[in-house]
């Protein structure tokens, strides 16, 4: 990582059980920021928490040393809209002082916020349905021909958010696989941020969320309890929601039926987003399937996915 015309080689830090190379790095950044050569406040006039360029690159630059995202300067906005209420609950007066938080003994624990506070997570049920009609089309199909006696499904929903990615996925499974119970099939489901992936788990979301769903499947798939839906324990047994950072080691060794992988790449910078790539294609099990999002593709050369539908890609040996 570059920070203030320094490299340093720093191991990138997981999300849980942060330690002391992440301290290290804090100090680093401060110290090679504080070096720079001095630049106008960015932060306006009369606004709740003055916000200088400087705080910004701080925390821009360790975000993108732990998680992979790059946030340029037109993301200040953005980061001060996203991390005001924080400084509220802390009750600081600056972000200057929330800097000095971070890279204080307390900094550690502050990560996992800054980390929920500043990922998107924008999504919803059933979102680019074309995706879903592969999976039950072309996907379902090719596992139920393969996979016959070993019974065995692995999908992963890399970027989960709160669950819609997953619980859609465990749906268009049980619909075509009516013995699913049967079956030895598990949908990993992982995000950085943890306060989704309590949403995930709890299965729990708002009457509106039933938008993209259909009577049909919410009837099938979902109870009414009060003024929310609750997912049915038949497709929550399905799903593991676990805390990942993606650009740390990954404990599993896959092969993947399925990889979704969508409007995440985009927040990566081209050397970590060519990287995951890599990695993400390493899990996809010969002859299977990695899907992206609307404005993602991989054009990377040597990459052994192919194109095989609208924002979809295959591992190009058949599988056996």
């Amino acid at each position: 990582m570059v920070a203030g015309g320094r490299t340093f080689n720093v191991q990138v830090i997981r999300l849980a059980g942060l330690t002391s190379p992440l301290a290290i790095l804090r100090c680093q950044l401060i110290d090679a920021i504080s070096s720079l050569a001095p630049t106008p406040d960015r932060y306006q006039a009369g606004v709740e928490f003055p916000f200088r360029e400087k705080e910004f690159r701080f925390i821009a630059e360790l975000m993108h040393a732990t998680t992979g995202i790059k946030l340029n300067t037109s993301k200040m906005n953005m980061v001060y809209a996203r991390l005001v209420r924080r400084l509220r609950d802390l009750g600081l007066s600056s972000f200057a002082a929330y800097c000095a938080l971070l890279r204080g003994p307390d900094g550690e624990e502050e990560m996992g916020h800054l980390f929920n506070a500043l990922t998107t997570n924008l999504t919803r049920f059933f979102r680019e349905p074309h995706h879903f009609d592969h999976l039950r089309d072309v996907v379902v199909p090719a596992i139920l021909s393969r996979s016959s006696r070993s019974r065995r499904i692995r999908i992963w929903s890399a970027g989960c958010s709160s669950g819609e990615e997953p619980y859609s996925i465990a749906m268009v499974l049980a619909e075509r696989i009516p013995n699913i119970d049967q079956w030895d099939a598990r949908i990993l489901a992982t995000d950085l941020d943890s306060a989704m992936l309590a949403t995930g788990s709890a299965g729990l979301y708002p009457l509106g969320a039933a938008t993209d769903i259909g009577r049909g499947r919410l009837d099938r798939h979902f109870i009414k309890t009060g003024g929310n839906l609750r997912v049915e324990e038949r497709l929550r047994r399905l799903i593991a929601f676990k805390p990942l950072n993606l650009v740390d080691p990954w404990p599993m060794k896959g092969p993947f039926d399925a990889i979704f992988c969508r409007n995440v790449m985009i927040y990566f910078d081209g050397e970590t987003k060519a990287s995951l790539i890599r990695r993400l294609s390493g899990l996809v099990a010969p002859g299977c399937w990695f899907y992206v999002g609307h404005s993602e593709s991989l054009l990377e050369p040597g990459s052994d996915l192919v194109p095989d539908a609208r924002t979809v890609y295959r591992k190009e040996v058949a599988c056996h």
